[in-house]
């Protein structure tokens, strides 16, 4: 049975989502990383990155109340969409080495592509881009996705860098979302292998 039947309050924005295919685990991997859902054992690492001056291009830093907050969120988006972002690990150990997916605050526009290294340890490794690579795929070719769009603050170089290496063309007629108001938005098409194919 459906979690959420009918919602007439809620302008069809909720839809049944307790069977839905997106809802079965991910089975994601690249070379270097395995990719699995957010889950408690993120906690103590991801509270670290939202303490830290590393959060700031995404509002941070936080105190541990708001770290948890967003966790719980990212947590809480899979069962209210049926997809989300996934935490990136390494793959001979295990360790969590940040996030990446996607983020749909509002159904009426795009998903929007994230993601983040959690420690500046892991920085300069090539990973956030291995696992945005990956993510695209899945979203082309897994979860069905048409396109998604990237929003970067203005000063964050890195991150644009990494967009437009991806396939991110900026959009210069978008207009900024109120709580991102200092950032620019990056489009991506999206083409599954079958449509690549023929």
């Amino acid at each position: 049975m459906a979690l959420v039947e009918n919602c007439s309050a809620c302008n069809g924005l909720l839809r049944p989502f307790s069977l839905r295919p997106e809802m079965q685990p991910v089975h994601l991997q690249t070379e270097r990383l395995a990719f699995r859902m957010p889950n408690a054992s993120d906690l103590v690492p991801y509270t670290s990155y939202c303490l830290s001056d590393r959060s700031g291009f995404v509002g941070g830093p936080y105190d541990s109340v708001q770290a948890f907050e967003k966790l719980a969120a990212m947590v809480g988006h899979w069962e209210l969409r049926g997809f989300g972002r996934l935490i990136f690990t390494d793959r001979s150990t295990g360790r969590a080495l940040g996030h990446v997916g996607a983020l749909h605050l509002n159904e009426g526009e795009v998903p929007e592509l994230t993601w983040t290294i959690w420690s500046g340890d892991d920085e300069g490794k090539g990973y956030a881009t291995e696992a945005c690579r990956a993510y695209l795929d899945h979203a082309r070719n897994g979860l069905g996705l048409s396109a998604m769009i990237a929003r970067i603050v203005q000063d964050n170089l890195p991150s644009r860098r990494l967009a437009e290496r991806i396939g991110g063309i900026q959009n210069i007629d978008a207009l900024p979302p109120k709580w991102l108001a200092n950032s620019v938005t990056y489009d991506f098409a999206m083409q599954t292998r079958e449509s690549s194919a023929s």
